[in-house]
């Protein structure tokens, strides 16, 4: 059955991937309108995460960042397909970092890189810092239920020379990296919600107490990986900025939690400047305490 789900659905990505940038929003616009409007897909979850966290607004403001992230969402979806065949100049012409030299940098001290950012503007169009780096880069991903819908993301990812690597699979990669001193970049993204049994650290995120992933903050120490926060920032529809935001250089001498309280103080920034292209529909406060 995952398989005939995979043909039958693989062409149409296919031909959507192909699409010129014009075409695809103004498709995107299409879907914009069954997804919010006919469908209402999450629309009660996105309407209590951004009243619950921004209840400075109006109920008017609320609305209008709502309306703004469903077009953002189906832009961020549709520029995911367009991914498998983007040309390497359009990407980079799209998709600028404005500060590779601090990632360089980090570089020649010669340490693995954890990478922490959020589900926040194009995150899924980082993967083409693989063009400007020397150390493997590595992102850590939920793996997906439909094995070929699995294969064809990892796919598209090797495209930009990024190797995914599952929950399961990223510690014992990581131990054996530091084994043979192979220096690699890991990127997380550790803004969602872990299940709240198993959080060994609540802290307040957009003014609520929530369970944080901490695994960035603890396999960094564990491996004196150098730490830095990529800013994502989107400029105008299909073109974004990112910028390095350095963290830490001694993992192992900061306090614990402290890298991961950081980290989320960055993303409130990043947040509160433009909500509306943060991922509202993940219900990352469900586990808050009352």
């Amino acid at each position: 059955m995952q398989f005939i789900t995979y043909i039958l659905v693989y062409p149409f990505i296919w031909v959507i991937s192909k699409l010129p940038f014009p075409l695809l929003y103004l498709f995107s616009d299409f879907v914009c309108f069954f997804v919010y409007t006919i469908f209402g897909y999450r629309k009660k979850v996105v309407r209590e995460n951004i009243a619950l966290t921004l209840p400075h607004l109006s109920e008017k403001e609320q609305l209008n960042i709502e309306k703004k992230f469903y077009h953002y969402m189906c832009d961020m979806f549709l520029e995911m397909v367009k991914t498998m065949t983007i040309s390497q100049e359009e990407m980079e012409e799209r998709f600028v970092f404005t500060n590779l030299d601090l990632y360089l940098d980090l570089e020649k001290k010669g340490k693995s890189i954890a990478l922490l950012c959020a589900h926040y503007g194009s995150y899924e169009w980082i993967v083409s810092m693989n063009y400007h780096i020397t150390f493997e880069g590595y992102g850590i991903y939920k793996k997906l239920n439909n094995k070929y819908f699995d294969k064809l993301v990892k796919d598209i990812r090797s495209k930009f020379k990024a190797t995914l690597l599952s929950t399961r699979e990223t510690i014992p990669t990581i131990e054996k990296n530091a084994k043979i001193n192979h220096l690699g970049v890991y990127g997380f993204a550790s803004d969602q919600s872990p299940q709240a049994s198993k959080a060994n650290h609540w802290s307040e995120f957009m003014g609520i107490e929530v369970p944080v992933h901490i695994g960035a903050e603890m396999l960094a120490k564990r491996f004196d990986m150098n730490v830095i926060f990529l800013k994502n920032k989107r400029v105008k529809r299909g073109y974004y900025e990112a910028t390095f935001e350095l963290m830490s250089e001694k993992p192992k001498e900061v306090p614990n939690y402290e890298i991961s309280d950081d980290f989320l103080r960055r993303v409130e920034k990043q947040i509160l400047e433009a909500p509306e292209f943060y991922l509202w529909t993940h219900k990352r406060w469900k586990h808050r305490k009352k």
